[in-house]
């Protein structure tokens, strides 16, 4: 197996599990880096499936136990778990159907690094102007959520159809904006994750199958646990920093590193491609 391949895949997997549950773009980093490392392919593409799911992996671990409660919840018909299901299933509808509508004409147009570079930087000012305003609560607990609730969550996601958008930040500063608390905006993204990035994954296994070769299945599993760990470490670490601040930092991470992109494209310093 070549070590330089097996290298790029611990790189992206790490990049994918830092990247997926916070604000600041997955899909921005991976066509960002994967550009950078010649990783961009088909059979990158591919690659960045395997190591997505493992990060959701890594999700379903952090929150195993609130998993379980809802499944065993569902079997004895209990209000609360049916509600939170629910909840998941609204949420993920605005997505799935624009991403049927308009995924194909979005990946011809806006994945490249240029595009998504603005789309990081718009997304940073987003951010620095929602944590100027006054946050009212209204919800504390993803427990407390309405239907309605969900709607104005997933019509949030729905905006990270735009690469360098951030599902996350998506669904975290649009929960901040519609009276959540930051830990329930949080963790409902999180949750929301599990569904929305299982059906994309499932979805793009059937439509890459005949990429899948047994070849790659070194780089698959050295890129899966580096996903798995980095996203576990930045799920925990991302509950424990909100509890003492707030999302300005990355705000500004977002604005400086779209601007750095949009600087080396420019003056020629990274042929970045499709630039």
């Amino acid at each position: 197996m070549d070590i330089i391949l097996l290298l790029k895949a611990a790189i992206l997997g790490v990049v994918e599990g830092l990247t997926e549950f916070l604000p600041i773009s997955s899909t921005g980093h991976l066509i960002l880096v994967g550009d950078l490392l010649d990783f961009n392919d088909e059979r990158g593409k591919v690659f960045e499936i395997v190591i997505q799911f493992a990060a959701i992996l890594a999700v379903c671990w952090e929150y195993r136990a609130k998993l379980v409660s809802v499944t065993t919840g569902l079997v004895q018909k209990q209000e609360a778990a049916q509600r939170f299901t629910f909840n998941l299933f609204i949420a993920f509808l605005p997505l799935a159907i624009l991403g049927l509508l308009f995924g194909k004409a979005i990946k011809a147009h806006l994945f490249s690094p240029v595009p998504v570079a603005l789309a990081f930087i718009i997304g940073g000012l987003i951010i620095l102007w929602a944590e100027k305003r006054q946050h009212t609560e209204h919800i504390g607990s993803v427990d407390d959520m309405h239907w309605k609730d969900a709607l104005k969550m997933g019509l949030a996601q729905a905006l990270a159809l735009i690469p360098g958008t951030s599902r996350s930040g998506a669904t975290i500063i649009g929960g901040l904006f519609f009276g959540l608390s930051r830990k329930a905006a949080t963790e409902f993204s999180f949750f929301l994750a599990i569904p929305t990035l299982t059906m994309a994954t499932l979805y793009e296994v059937v439509k890459y199958r005949d990429q899948f070769h047994a070849d790659d299945l070194g780089i698959f599993l050295v890129g899966s646990i580096a996903s798995f760990i980095s996203a576990f470490i930045a799920v925990r670490g991302l509950l424990r920093y909100i509890s003492r601040h707030d999302f300005t930092i990355f705000a500004w991470y977002r604005i400086a590193f779209g601007l750095i992109v949009l600087i080396t494209a420019y003056t020629g310093v990274v042929s970045w491609s499709a630039a």
